[in-house]
């Protein structure tokens, strides 16, 4: 269990510095973005401007996920804090949607309704702008595929900084490309479309990652293939003569619920039934270290004259 903590706290570390690079990227890429949209009164820089602006805002949130997640449990909170990385991840969403998507449509709607041609006058510098940006914020991309490579995505932190560095690149690109069109055209309504785009883009993303956290916040199983596994490893117990049901729950990265309602083989006094319990959740927690909250719930009472089990053994693994 110790060394299943030592890996989280090295994962968390990793995580922590992936975060930190692509908050750097942003936070100086939004003040370019930003300087140069106004300049040249271009909706679609202005709205890649509101994208990063937005994903700065959400690292802050992730970099306060991963250090609140790892507190111990305590008594108002049991299971421990593991969840904390699924409400901060879909308040990144929330922003995600309201800073980036919203204003990104509403520049949008903005491009078309007015009449005026813009200035070209600072569109090169935003050109150039928008190529510092792509090349940051794909360097930020390859360093987070990376990480998810060699660990897994399981992280919501992990996957929101690849999420929203994979918008960045594709936003850059249909603001580039909705700036050259208005560049050939004379015609600002091609920024207008980028910046629809963007912000539709946005929008998506935001769902999918508000989706993802919901689902693990109001109590997600975990994989099936898992859950099988376990399934089997218990059914496979000399002593459980049949599984009547097997409940699974993830309540962090690092920590998962394990409920399960066995039968017991008949003839098995009280106490043979207590130490039963206990060896078969230790051997669950040791095939499967995540798996820090086992309960047993035994529905086969021992045979006549030889005690009660009561549930015996139904308490958390070691």
């Amino acid at each position: 269990m110790e060394r299943q903590r030592g890996r989280g706290r090295a994962r968390d570390a990793r995580t922590r510095v992936t975060v930190l690079v692509a908050l750097a990227a942003n936070v100086l890429i939004a003040g370019a973005k930003t300087a140069a949209g106004l300049v040249a009164g271009s909706p679609a820089l202005l709205s890649e401007a509101a994208h990063s602006v937005a994903d700065s805002l959400n690292e802050v949130f992730l970099l306060v996920a991963v250090r609140r997640s790892r507190r111990p449990a305590d008594t108002r909170h049991p299971f421990g804090y593991g969840k904390e990385r699924y409400f901060w991840a879909l308040l990144a969403a929330v922003g995600i949607f309201v800073m980036g998507g919203c204003f990104s449509v509403y520049q949008g709607v903005q491009a078309f309704r007015t009449e005026r041609q813009e200035s070209l006058t600072g569109y090169v510098a935003g050109l150039a702008v928008l190529g510092v940006a792509l090349l940051a914020e794909g360097a930020s991309l390859v360093r987070a595929l990376h990480q998810a490579r060699r660990e897994g995505a399981g992280d919501p932190a992990l996957r929101t900084v690849i999420a929203e560095d994979s918008t960045a690149v594709a936003g850059v690109l249909i603001a580039a490309a909705g700036i050259g069109l208005h560049l050939v055209t004379g015609d600002v309504a091609w920024e207008g479309a980028a910046s629809l785009g963007i912000g539709l883009l946005l929008g998506y993303v935001a769902y999918r990652l508000a989706r993802e956290a919901r689902d693990r916040l109001v109590g997600e199983a975990v994989a099936p293939r898992l859950r099988d596994g376990i399934r089997g490893h218990l059914a496979a117990q000399p002593e459980i003569d049949n599984v009547a049901e097997l409940l699974t729950m993830r309540l962090g990265l690092d920590s998962m619920l394990v409920a399960a309602r066995v039968d017991l083989v008949p003839g098995l006094d009280s106490e043979t039934v207590e130490l039963v319990c206990v060896r078969i959740k230790r051997s669950v927690t040791a095939r499967w270290p995540q798996a820090d909250q086992v309960f047993l719930d035994i529905t086969e009472a021992p045979g006549p004259g030889e005690g009660s089990a009561d549930g015996g053994g139904a308490g958390p693994g070691p």
